[in-house]
């Protein structure tokens, strides 16, 4: 797969690849377990073509990763948990015959390599296949990273309203939200035990608008638009 123009290389998950992305996930999320070796092996197993890794192409060191599944969104609650829409993170709940809805579990880049462009990087490609697999959306749960900084002010919902307003930096929703996403809900316990978000995430979505029908689109409180073209 093309380079996206700074150095860094996209392409596929191989198994060669687990104890980077381990290590990985080590650096980013040291608050929860981590993926392992049994994690990664099912989703290469159920749907390989939803899993890329981005490399240093000088170094050929993995500096990102993201990881995706086929749902049929009808199945679960808007308000569930990443282990409901994960299977607890096996992704054997895979579904491609039946569902319509890539969803984002992971995305992650080292701390060490902020700003290349990385994740803008792995979420064009998420994009590309959501476009070449004729699927009508993407969604996932972003995480709102920085709300434990406001939660005595205010609610994870008023916190998202105003990362969405511009009138706080809301680290990883105003990142997704740059990418085209909008904010269909607010959950909590989402991720229990995040100590940035409290276990809150904005469910968000994307359109394909080459294949969506207007069926396709989630609800969309007026309260979560932006008051600005983004």
């Amino acid at each position: 797969m093309t380079s996206p123009g700074s150095g860094i290389h996209i392409r596929h998950t191989q198994p060669g690849d687990f104890p980077a992305i381990i290590e990985l996930s080590k650096a980013v999320y040291s608050f929860s377990p981590h993926w392992n070796d049994r994690l990664l092996a099912s989703h290469l197993t159920v749907f390989p073509e939803g899993q890329f890794v981005a490399v240093d192409s000088a170094s050929e060191t993995l500096v990102g990763m993201a990881a995706s599944l086929i749902i049929r969104w009808d199945d679960y609650d808007l308000r569930g948990s990443w282990k409901d829409f994960t299977a607890a993170g096996m992704f054997t709940n895979h579904d491609p015959a039946r569902g319509r809805t890539l969803y984002g579990a992971e995305v992650m880049v080292s701390p060490a390599v902020q700003r290349r462009g990385i994740g803008s990087a792995l979420y064009a490609f998420r994009r590309r296949l959501v476009e070449e697999l004729k699927l009508p959306r993407l969604r996932a749960g972003a995480r709102l990273r920085g709300y434990s900084r406001y939660a005595d002010q205010m609610s994870a919902e008023d916190y998202t309203i105003k990362v969405i307003r511009g009138e706080v930096q809301g680290m990883t929703l105003a990142f997704q939200l740059k990418q085209g996403f909008r904010v269909l809900a607010v959950v909590s316990d989402y991720l229990p035990g995040d100590p940035e978000s409290l276990g809150h995430v904005a469910v968000i979505e994307w359109i394909n608008a080459q294949v969506a029908t207007p069926s396709d689109y989630g609800a969309r409180d007026p309260k979560f638009q932006p008051a600005r073209p983004l």
